[in-house]
């Protein structure tokens, strides 16, 4: 990669970064946001989903966006990331509470579909697993980086003042993606790029293509990963470390920055590999890992629930290789609706593992998570008939 390109990967890591620290945070505080708002289980499920139903509902118009004004698209995002924070923080009514979430959830799609697509311009050639994974890495380092807050912040203190001082990073993104954006085709205020209608039409002309079969392969991955994230870290060590185990706030930032930890150890050199060997034999180890991982967390006991953490979190460091696979099947004009078609996919399985967890309660709970882990191996074997 040149200077520029590593210079803008460079910026773009900090703007995931910092947009991701109050998704760490959020959590580890969801016990204390039932019980100080009187939220029975189906409206924290639902709380917790709508951040996953955002972002399923704007990834198509965010590639879209992406594909024709992508400093736009990042500009965007840590501005609503703010005002969805602030609205959160005045822990007001749950449909308040809700409206924040939602709109953490859309900034969060700009941030993220913005920024794989500027990575994925130049993902072709050597190192192109590890620059997605460096661009996840970034995340990850944010998501660990709220639940190290939550976790050293005064536990006196009520969970909306705690999840604003966490979300206080997103004053960098602003300032970066100002600098980024520069760099980029279709910034604020800027005329498209030159042949930016010549792309987009032959965009739009490229979106009835039939998906190859290890492109839908990949969707059902990423769709997996996804429901299996959502469900645990939102839902299930939350409230089962809680009402089950006793942990406090403190205890449940530790099982989940557990995961975190595992994942940002291995991230890198998961991407290495990938690069080395192909991509789709270290997806097969990563899904059978997270299929023992959800199986442990769901289903075991608190010793098992450590164990399944650091399992879960070594399954998700293969979260960005479907994408590589994606783009080694897609061409660029058709990249930027790809990559919002994929995320669709995905956060739809973001809002829908909450929200599925939260409407079956505790009872059922542990069947749901089993039955993902079965289609995590599942997958698995598809993927080792090649």
């Amino acid at each position: 990669m040149s200077g520029s390109s590593l210079s803008s990967t460079g910026l773009l890591c900090l703007v995931v970064f910092s947009s991701t620290v109050c998704v760490g945070a959020f959590g580890p505080l969801l016990p204390e946001i039932a019980r100080a708002q009187g939220l029975p289980d189906w409206q924290l499920g639902l709380l917790a989903g709508s951040f996953g139903f955002a972002r399923m509902a704007a990834d198509l118009p965010a590639g879209a966006l992406a594909t024709r004004r992508l400093g736009t698209s990042l500009t965007l995002a840590p501005i609503t990331l703010l005002a969805g924070m602030l609205l959160l923080s005045t822990a007001g009514p749950f449909p308040v509470l809700v409206l924040g979430r939602l709109l953490t959830g859309l900034a969060h799609t700009l941030v993220m579909v913005g920024s794989l697509t500027a990575v994925l311009q130049d993902q072709p050639g050597p190192g192109a697993s590890v620059r997605l994974n460096t661009l996840e890495f970034a995340g990850m380092l944010g998501v660990l980086g709220g639940l190290a807050a939550v976790g050293f912040l005064p536990e006196r203190w009520p969970w909306n003042l705690t999840l604003l001082a966490a979300a206080t990073p997103v004053g960098v993104a602003l300032p970066a993606v100002l600098v980024l954006a520069r760099t980029l085709p279709g910034r604020l205020g800027a005329a498209p790029p030159a042949g930016g209608p010549a792309i987009a039409a032959g965009a739009a002309r490229a979106r009835p293509a039939a998906l190859p079969p290890v492109v839908r392969l990949m969707f059902a991955l990423g769709v997996v990963m996804a429901l299996a994230w959502s469900a645990v870290s939102q839902f299930v060590i939350p409230l089962r470390g809680t009402r089950e185990f006793g942990l406090d706030r403190a205890g449940i930032s530790g099982l989940l920055s557990l995961a975190q930890l595992v994942d940002l150890i291995v991230l890198l050199p998961v991407g290495w590999l990938a690069d080395r060997i192909g991509r789709p034999p270290v997806l097969m180890a990563v899904a059978v890992t997270l299929g023992l991982g959800l199986f442990a967390v769901g289903l075991g006991s608190l010793p098992l629930l450590v164990v399944g953490c650091a399992l879960f979190g070594l399954g998700m460091a293969g979260w960005m290789l479907p994408l590589g696979v994606i783009r080694e099947h897609t061409d660029v004009a058709r990249l930027g609706w790809r990559t919002g078609a994929y995320r669709v996919g995905v956060d739809g399985a973001i809002f829908l593992g909450p929200l599925i967890c939260g409407l079956l309660g505790e009872t059922h709970t542990p069947v749901f998570i089993a039955l993902v882990g079965v289609a995590a191996f599942a997958i698995a074997v598809r993927l080792g008939r090649g």
